[in-house]
């Protein structure tokens, strides 16, 4: 695996059903359901921390999305992967989210 690059955003995020959608510059993705659309956005009070990869991934890899969320699992971190056309981000609770950094780098580092 080559290195995953991860960069950790300063802002904080929340996940909210979209009831009016707002295309802000906080907004940073909506996911449409049966249930309703959830929009993920910048959020002063939000629970969740932002770490995007730096690496180019590719939509048709096999075991990225198993090899992140087991090296973050093992650590007892939840994690909500979003995938991108260039780039994967995972949202990861606000105060383990340098514990995340951690344990993703240390798994880059070792190589997958």
């Amino acid at each position: 695996m080559q290195s995953l690059d991860p960069r950790l955003s300063t802002d904080r995020y929340g996940y909210a059903a979209a009831e009016r959608l707002a295309f802000g510059p906080e907004l940073f993705a909506l996911i449409r359901e049966e249930e309703g659309v959830t929009a993920i956005q910048v959020d002063s009070k939000g629970a969740w921390a932002r770490i995007s990869l730096g690496v180019h991934s590719d939509l048709e890899a096999v075991g990225l999305t198993a090899a992140l969320s087991g090296c973050l699992a093992d650590a007892g971190i939840s994690a909500n992967v979003v995938a991108g056309l260039r780039h994967d981000h995972i949202f990861v609770p606000w105060e383990r989210r340098e514990d995340a950094m951690a344990a993703l780098t240390a798994l880059s580092e070792r190589g997958g």
